[in-house]
Order: structure tokens, then sequence, then C-alpha cells
């Protein structure tokens, strides 16, 4: 699919997903390659065009960035000193 251009704005395509092989599995799939902005600017913009128009990938992607976000602020917390001498010591012992 190529985007076509519209005055100085290219149009995007949406990854459809009314396709056989279900486009929105493949949208789901990358959905943490999105997320975490792993994606080539081409893929991102058309992964961006299809949840702006598949309601349940948009849901999907909001329920996986809500899940990311708990879990980025629950591992603020650091380990205890004690803690992290103990396991750098193990790893150090293992890799003899």
């Amino acid at each position: 699919m190529k985007d076509q251009e519209r005055g100085d704005q290219p149009v995007v395509e949406p990854i459809p997903h009314d396709t056989p092989g279900s486009e929105c599995e493949h949208a789901l799939q990358h959905l943490y390659e999105y997320l975490d902005s792993e994606m080539m600017p081409e893929d991102e913009q058309r992964m961006r065009a299809h949840v702006a128009h598949c309601s349940p990938c948009l849901a999907e992607l909001s329920v996986e960035d809500l899940v990311k976000q708990l879990v980025k602020r629950s591992c603020a917390e650091r380990a205890p000193e004690t803690l992290r001498l103990r396991i750098h010591e193990q790893i150090r012992i293992e890799t003899r």
C-alpha cells in the first residue's frame, strides 16, 4: 500500500482490519513494539491510522498501555541494598 499525497500531507493508509489473516491480529502482535516506540516510522503511522479506525484494537492498545504504566509505576521501588549485594555476589559466584 502506497501513501498518496494530498496537498502537503501524505495520506497514510491504515492497516486494514477486514482482510484475510486478520490485520487486527497483526496489529495486536506488534502492540508492544508500538508502545515501546520500536517501530519504523512508516509502520508506526500505519498502526496509528489502524487504531484510529478500529475500536477493538484501540481498546486493546489502551489496556496494554495502562498495564505498562502500572508496571512501570510499581517497579519504581529499589530493592534493599543488602538484597542487591546478595544477588550480585550470587551472580559473581555463578559466573566463575
